[in-house]
């Protein structure tokens, strides 16, 4: 069964950092980009970080652009977002899939971010 399981969330002070993982099984993510998500609650899920197959070329918001980094090792099917310099803002659900729609399967359970002094 394919799924995806995301780690590494936890609570940390405004400019803290967190290392967040993303394991996928089945190979799903092979010749796929993939991006990491959020969702906080009231608001739709957004995208916050991508990353092609060869890792060669990212994408970040200006929201987390100089302060998140993505990346992957295809060899363990797994997929990392490095956080640092965390806002209060950041505080969400973090979930990772492949960044087109038409490729996702259904979202893993997330890992919860909590950015608070």
């Amino acid at each position: 069964q394919v799924q995806l399981v995301e780690s590494g969330g936890g609570l940390v002070q405004p400019g803290g950092s967190l290392r967040l993982s993303c394991a996928a099984s089945g190979g799903i993510f092979r010749f796929k980009p993939v991006g990491w998500f959020r969702q906080a609650p009231g608001n739709q899920r957004e995208l916050v970080a991508s990353i092609t197959y060869s890792g060669g070329t990212t994408y970040y918001p200006d929201s987390v652009k100089d302060r998140f980094t993505i990346s992957r090792q295809n060899a363990l099917n797994t997929v990392y977002l490095q956080m640092n310099n965390l806002k209060p803002e950041d505080t969400a659900v973090y979930y990772c899939n492949a960044q087109n729609q038409y490729d996702r399967i259904p979202w893993g359970q997330g890992t919860q971010v909590t950015v608070s002094s």
